[in-house]
């Protein structure tokens, strides 16, 4: 039977966190889950440059993830054409294991944190709601 959590003797690789990532999705909470029902969890090594320049980050490593999308407030349930593009979740690699080397926090609680955080954000939770969530899930 194979792990669906691989082993950390080495650093995670892209795959492998994508791998923490679902996972981690998984045990979000419904409430908060039903926020980004069709959300696409993608893991980059870092943000490209447009989003550093967007974000205003000194470093890369400043970053750990980011919700590209559409907040329900702005989204037009009555529109007949579609809006283009799909919500995505960036997880950025090497900040995420940076950070998790720094901390020596749980990695799949912290890409559970970094998830619960950028849906939240995006959609307008305060950080009492996300803790909250954290704390139930």
């Amino acid at each position: 039977m194979s792990r669906v959590i691989p082993p950390h003797t080495t650093a995670p690789t892209l795959a492998d966190l994508e791998t923490i990532a679902h996972a981690a999705y998984a045990e979000i909470p419904d409430e908060l889950r039903g926020y980004a029902a069709d959300v696409v969890i993608r893991v980059e090594d870092f943000p490209d440059e447009e989003t550093e320049q967007e974000m205003g980050l000194e470093s890369p490593f400043d970053l750990l993830g980011l919700y590209r999308g559409v907040a329900l407030p702005h989204q037009s349930f009555g529109e007949t054409v579609p809006r283009s593009g799909v919500d995505m979740i960036f997880l950025y690699r090497r900040p995420i294991l940076d950070y998790w080397c720094e901390t020596g926090e749980d990695l799949t609680s912290l890409v559970k944190h970094v998830l619960i955080h950028e849906i939240g954000h995006h959609f307008g939770l305060s950080d009492d709601d996300m803790e909250r969530i954290e704390d139930e899930g």
